[in-house]
């Protein structure tokens, strides 16, 4: 049975999208095993008989490597299976264009596949596409099935997809009163060890991690991310230096293990144009104010975590400067959707309300 692509309405399950739920819940597992912050998205993909059982599966290892529509293809043939006839079920509509690998939605027609279903459509300029390949090779086409699901295990790569630049999420800690470090300078530490070890959880899930060249200089960070036992995480964001300050040759940044580059500008969006265009879909801002402030003045941060420690410290040291806000009316307006308490801090996550 075809569906119309865009008309489907997820309220209304037909007897052919029940039957394939559990399928796609099993290839959104797989796709957890795919990178988490990588250029591209987290896929994973079931193909089954015509019993609906399972007879093979792969998922996305990273790029350069096949796809988890070939993935999958390549283990049915490792088992000395036929693909002609069966169904795939994979969380992305399959890509339709040459990257490093060939395009999905051609593997599978040469495979004689029988029945593709996908979750979320691909939003991609160049590899989107691919049902419509598929719908004109004769195969059936099911397209929406669990798709917010899939939408939300890979939302930064849809967000950058979708608007060409990667998402930016951008993390201070305070103190209750706003400010970023007592009136001398020092801010080691505003908050505990449990806020420091989701930060580190977050920094392995973004692909860049961003601080303007003055933090760089002063505090001299890693910026690194570590398991809670200190060892580095197994995915290291890119360490991204913002600004036109020289800094050390060895500062600790340089030998960063997921690598680094310095962007020497002051302009948000240009570095956020340049580091989609070299792949990476999401940041990591960790600071200094200047470099925070710059982001949110150019409504370029799509998500706030503010971590607040139990202590007043006064004085100047504010967490962020100006935004551009003249008076109350024009102020940033945010709404909270999380708010968590990890030992005696608070971890507050933030999204922008922008209109249309």
């Amino acid at each position: 049975m075809l569906y119309p692509l865009g008309q489907k309405n997820p309220t209304m399950m037909t007897t052919a999208d029940t039957a394939y739920l559990e399928p796609m819940a099993e290839a959104l597992r797989l796709a957890e095993k795919s990178p988490i912050a990588g250029r591209n998205p987290r896929v994973g993909c079931v193909l089954l008989n015509d019993s609906g059982e399972v007879v093979a599966s792969g998922y996305h290892q990273g790029v350069g490597t096949p796809h988890a529509e070939v993935d999958a293809l390549n283990n049915a043939a490792s088992q000395g299976l036929s693909t002609s006839g069966l169904t795939a079920v994979v969380t992305l509509e399959p890509c339709n264009h040459r990257g490093t690998t060939d395009p999905c939605s051609e593997a599978l027609v040469a495979a004689g596949l029988r029945r593709v279903v996908f979750a979320a459509k691909d939003p991609g300029k160049e590899s989107g596409g691919g049902a419509a390949t598929l719908l004109g090779a004769g195969i059936d086409v099911i397209p929406g099935v669990l798709a917010e699901t899939a939408e939300a295990l890979n939302r930064h790569w849809f967000f950058a997809m979708r608007n060409a630049r990667p998402f930016v999420t951008a993390k201070w800690a305070q103190s209750l009163d706003g400010r970023s470090a007592a009136p001398d300078g020092t801010s080691q530490w505003i908050t505990g060890p449990a806020t420091r070890a989701r930060v580190h959880q977050q920094r392995a899930e973004h692909g860049v991690i961003m601080v303007g060249t003055n933090t760089a200089v002063v505090d001299n960070p890693s910026l690194t991310a570590r398991e809670e036992d200190g060892d580095l995480a197994a995915h290291q964001p890119h360490a991204v230096l913002m600004g036109h300050r020289d800094i050390p040759s060895d500062a600790r940044v340089r030998s960063h293990p997921g690598g680094f580059s310095q962007k020497k500008s002051h302009s948000p969006s240009e570095v956020l144009g340049e580091l989609f265009a070299e792949g990476y879909r999401s940041v990591y801002l960790e600071g200094g104010k200047t470099l925070m402030s710059a982001f949110a003045h150019d409504d370029l941060v799509d998500e706030f975590h503010i971590t607040m420690g139990p202590l007043l410290l006064g004085g100047p040291e504010t967490a962020i400067g100006d935004i551009g806000v003249g008076s109350i009316t024009d102020g940033v307006a945010l709404t909270i959707t999380q708010v968590d308490q990890l030992g005696d801090d608070l971890w507050v996550v933030a999204v922008p309300k922008r209109g249309g």
